[in-house]
């Protein structure tokens, strides 16, 4: 006997599916974003990273159902980027009616960004250069100095 659910709405737990979090700090977002467009494959919602096409004439005739359907699984989707980022990427790209694809595109956009990607390398950098990892204070500081006037350049 044949389900009539779609894939995606079978999933109760994603986050046991998708153990990678999204971090500004760590910056995985290649590996984030590949595999969940492999989930996203999987569950057959991917389409919901792209932009929503334009409603033809024949989809009309279908009438509110497929509509309905298509924000409800979209509504899914969504959950599923935000259940899978920091709640700090989640503050940032957090927007009132907001969809699927808006959230990747924002996203995208944090991490692709020509200024963004320096600027998270640099904070990384800046979190991870220790004391012991210098042999005075005076290198130490030269360092992040240094970190400091390049970030202000990229900023």
């Amino acid at each position: 006997m044949a389900s009539n659910l779609h894939p995606a709405v079978t999933v109760l737990n994603f986050k046991q599916l998708f153990p990678v979090t999204l971090d500004i700090e760590t910056d995985h977002y290649t590996t984030w974003s590949e595999l969940f467009k492999i989930q996203c494959k999987a569950y057959q919602v991917f389409d919901h990273l792209q932009p929503k096409p334009a409603t033809s004439s024949f989809d009309k005739d279908k009438g509110m159902a497929q509509t309905e359907s298509w924000e409800w699984l979209d509504s899914i989707v969504l959950q599923w980027i935000y259940g899978t980022i920091s709640t700090d990427l989640l503050h940032a790209i957090l927007k009132p009616n907001t969809t699927a694809c808006d959230a990747w595109m924002a996203l995208a956009n944090l991490f692709q960004d020509n200024k963004a990607t320096p600027i998270i390398d640099l904070n990384n950098k800046f979190a991870h250069t220790r004391l012991d990892q210098f042999s005075s204070m005076s290198a130490y500081c030269q360092a992040m100095k240094v970190i400091f006037d390049q970030l202000t350049n990229v900023v």
